[in-house]
């Protein structure tokens, strides 16, 4: 029984840590911009057709295939932000609010189109993998994408806090105002904050392309898997995106034990009740945005 109750541990926090990275791309997006991304869950569904379509092609290894992913989604976001975001960014939030569920819509008919509606598994061989440690079995994949996301998380984190253009983006979030009258590059600033947001987006739907059958629909999942995620870790805080995501993976693989695996996503629902209802700024959340 302990080894049982390990093995589902162990494979939600390896999947919490991806939940962690897509919430990570939103709460960048917000805590900088202060714009709401719905359409971020139909960038982690980009992600997983990118995967899904290296694979089948060329045979691309999974983690060559989040790579591209990240490189492509953070062109697309920086070329969304110059060009439709930027003329959004002063308005209210309800007509922001508007302009990225339109977004959203139109990316998950772009993959309706190109993709039509049926699942697309992945080719490969990675979903059947496992290893084993001491009577934990693993899945690989799984294990690949949690390494990955760890890589990427610190290399972000480092690049925040001590590169001359990190400075400028916390410098940015801090006082929009302020950093125009130092001459900081504000319009570039939220370009490549967009970018880096969509970025983790793209990456993590790639990693997990060998678990998750490609389909636009999976966009209203994951985009509320991302929300669920950053207000129980709390709204623009990078380790409350990180600490949110490792709950609800755990959650969700406990409920998927104790209740049943159809009710996974209800748990995380009834979490973020509870979180709302105790501590409605999350775990991590500032008393004001």
């Amino acid at each position: 029984m302990a080894l049982l109750w390990a093995n589902v541990v162990i494979s939600g926090v390896l999947i919490g840590l991806v939940y962690g990275l897509i919430a990570l791309g939103l709460t960048i997006i917000f805590g900088v911009i202060r714009v709401v991304n719905f359409a971020h869950g139909a960038m982690v569904v980009f992600g997983l057709y990118i995967g899904y379509c290296t694979g089948l092609w060329w045979g691309m290894p999974t983690i060559l295939a989040a790579l591209l992913a990240g490189i492509l989604m953070f062109a697309v976001g920086y070329c969304l932000e110059s060009v439709v975001v930027t003329r959004f960014v002063t308005r209210p939030h309800h007509v922001q609010f508007i302009l990225f569920i339109g977004i959203s819509l139109l990316f998950t008919g772009i993959q309706l189109l190109w993709f039509g509606p049926d699942p697309r598994p992945s080719v490969s061989q990675l979903s059947f993998e496992t290893i084993s440690l001491g009577g934990i079995r693993i899945d690989l994949a799984r294990l690949q994408a949690a390494c990955a996301t760890t890589v990427l998380i610190l290399a972000l984190a480092a690049f925040l806090k001590y590169s001359l253009f990190g400075r400028y983006i916390r410098a940015a979030a801090d006082n929009r105002l302020g950093g125009l009258i130092v001459g900081i590059p504000i319009p570039k600033i939220y370009a490549i904050t967009f970018g880096i947001g969509t970025a983790c987006a793209g990456f993590a739907g790639a990693l997990i392309s060998p678990l998750f059958d490609a389909q636009p629909y999976l966009a209203v999942d994951f985009t509320l898997l991302a929300f669920v995620t950053v207000i129980v870790g709390g709204l623009g805080s990078f380790v409350g995106a990180l600490i949110g995501g490792l709950t609800i993976g755990v959650t969700e693989a406990v409920a998927a034990l104790i209740v049943a695996p159809s009710m996974k996503t209800a748990l995380s629902y009834a979490l973020l009740i509870v979180v709302l209802i105790l501590r409605p700024r999350g775990f991590f959340g500032a008393k004001e945005i």
